[in-house]
């Protein structure tokens, strides 16, 4: 099973010489709406009302099969876009249907099925594999488009800002991928308002930290940082801006236990005198990497034994959440207050199970 990356698609928009199926799936957004759309671009010729067709995920199959099969008017090639049919819960009739629309694609036509919001994953669905099965027998590429790696990213970001008339180097652009997340699209959202901040001057990280808006993942660390600093003002104040941004408690509280494993991870390796890379191969960290060189400054404080108990009170919290009927605000209040004192003291703050948050 062949999947191909962003350069396959580069290459073919480049050539003009486009596939007869394209299947765009992976995590970044931007990238999956920018190539379709250069797809679209070259795929169809003559008027758009007749040579191209565009279906979301509610469509008719009959409809779909209709559009592929009819010959493009008065041109040469058509188009036909489906997005985000969620081929994982339909009927098996429907999937079957929809494996045979792609199978019979032909030259005059170009198919694209475009995931934004439906996961593809070919290890652990069967559904996923038959369906990039079937585009490979069609003569078509599936073509995973994934968060850039850092130091790519890094340039794409330094490029954003100078195309906007400002200027920002490699460090602060580093900073800025920490601060909003690898997501193309919101980053170039923040360099627009950037540029527009600094008028034309240079990009620091304290207008970083004065305009643009945290990610969930870097406030999630910031609440980590002060709790093992045993900050307990400022990661209420953090918990006050998680609550601002309307996340839901149960994303706050799975994102901090996301954060400890891997300050526990980063713990382990350093142990064992292994490398934060070692971590980031074992562990398939990818593009996310970079994250953990933020966490070995925040271990000299722990060991072990306090990380037990960190873990132990972050699953009662869990239990809380789901089970108890807790108000939320008050489960989270709590489990900071037990986090500080176990990483302070070294001990829990009480043996209760869920007594406390009822």
């Amino acid at each position: 099973m062949a999947i191909f990356f962003e350069e396959a698609i580069k290459k073919d928009i480049s050539l003009k010489k486009l596939a007869s199926t394209y299947l765009l799936f992976g995590e970044d957004s931007f990238l999956k709406k920018t190539y379709c759309d250069k797809l679209i671009d070259l795929a169809y010729d003559g008027d758009p009302f007749f040579n191209l067709q565009k279906f979301e995920s509610d469509c008719d199959l009959q409809d779909v099969y209709n559009a592929v099969e009819q010959l493009p008017m008065m041109a040469d090639s058509k188009c036909v876009c489906i997005t985000d049919y969620d081929f994982e819960h339909a009927k098996s009739s429907d999937f079957e249907r929809l494996c045979e629309i792609i199978e019979s694609s032909h030259d005059e036509c170009v198919l694209i099925l475009r995931f934004d919001f439906i996961e593809v994953d070919a290890k652990r669905s069967a559904k996923a594999k038959k369906l990039i099965g079937s585009v490979e027998k069609s003569g078509g590429k599936p073509v995973r488009l994934d968060h850039k790696k850092s130091q790519e990213l890094t340039k794409v970001v330094c490029d954003a800002a100078t195309k906007r008339g400002a200027k920002m180097d490699t460090a602060t652009a580093r900073y800025l991928i920490e601060v909003c997340g690898n997501d193309l699209s919101i980053l170039k959202n923040e360099i627009e308002t950037l540029a527009l901040f600094v008028k034309g001057g240079e990009i620091t990280k304290s207008d970083i930290d004065n305009v643009s808006v945290k990610s969930i993942d870097e406030s999630i660390f910031d609440l980590a940082k002060n709790i093992f600093s045993a900050n307990t003002s400022s990661s209420f104040d953090m918990l006050d801006s998680l609550f601002f941004m309307r996340v839901e408690p149960v994303v706050i509280l799975y994102a901090l236990s996301s954060a400890f494993l891997d300050l526990y991870r980063v713990f382990a390796a350093k142990k064992s005198g292994k490398s934060i890379q070692y971590v980031a191969d074992t562990f398939g960290y990818g593009n996310r990497s970079f994250t953990l060189d933020k966490y070995p400054p925040l271990l000299s404080r722990v060991d072990a034994d306090k990380f037990y108990l960190c873990f132990e009170a972050l699953r009662n919290a869990d239990k809380a959440l789901k089970s108890t009927g807790a108000e939320a605000r008050a489960v989270l209040e709590q489990l900071i207050v037990k986090l500080i004192y176990i990483i302070v003291k070294g001990e829990s703050i009480d043996k209760n199970s869920m007594s406390d948050y009822r």
